[in-house]
């Protein structure tokens, strides 16, 4: 799931983006979601799910990852999901283990997009040109893809990460599988009311300004 908010383009007045700024968003919006959904799907894979694989969903086509509602929801309501891999955790030799590594993946791969793309930027310039301009909502929604997605909250990666990291049948435990029948409830309210981006804008301008110091070090 992505909030189609940017680093630089969430303020009290909401995101004010005319018809070319959207049209500049639209390719790295598709290759963040992309990835993320890959990256799911290949860690499940590797750890023996072939479930994603069958299902058509190891693709590079941007296409098979969209979900009709989601993509909707991201036009009319500037936020919105892709269409969630297939998982079977059944095939993991250790389900706890197996679930935590293939939710990570998907912001992983986004972090690391980030990187990449903030590399690309440092290296070819950060001027206005169309190229510049894609790369850099490219990085922007890979941060915020990869940061939205670790909140713990269902049906987010966040959660299934904290079900795998808590004790078995500890309260930790219960409460995260709780959380599950009131996942949307709650995601809902906190978009509508502001709350996640109010809360992710400072990290991800920190990780923002973290991965242009990291690359800083490498670009001649």
């Amino acid at each position: 799931m992505i909030p189609h908010r940017g680093v630089n383009d969430v303020d009290e007045g909401g995101m004010a983006l005319n018809i070319q700024d959207l049209l500049l968003t639209i390719p790295g919006l598709l290759i963040a979601l992309m990835t993320h959904e890959l990256a799911h799907g290949y860690m499940a894979y590797s750890l023996g799910d072939p479930t994603a694989k069958a299902s058509g969903r190891l693709s590079l086509n941007p296409l098979v990852h969209l979900d009709p509602v989601g993509t909707l929801m991201l036009i009319l309501f500037r936020f919105g999901w892709a269409k969630p891999v297939p998982i079977n955790p059944m095939y993991f030799r250790d389900r706890r283990r197996g679930m935590m590594l293939t939710s990570l993946a998907g912001p992983a791969s986004n972090f690391l997009g980030a990187l990449v793309s903030s590399y690309i930027l440092l290296q070819f310039g950060t001027g206005g040109s169309v190229f510049t301009v894609m790369v850099y909502y490219l990085m922007m929604y890979n941060i915020w893809l990869g940061l939205f997605n670790l909140l713990p909250i269902p049906p987010l990666d966040g959660s299934h990460i904290l079900k795998s990291l808590a004790p078995y049948g500890s309260g930790l435990w219960h409460f995260a599988h709780q959380l599950d029948q009131y996942g949307w409830l709650i995601l809902m309210v906190l978009l509508v009311f502001r709350v996640i981006p109010r809360l992710l804008m400072p990290l991800a301008n920190a990780i923002q300004g973290l991965l242009f110091a990291l690359v800083s070090l490498v670009v001649i």
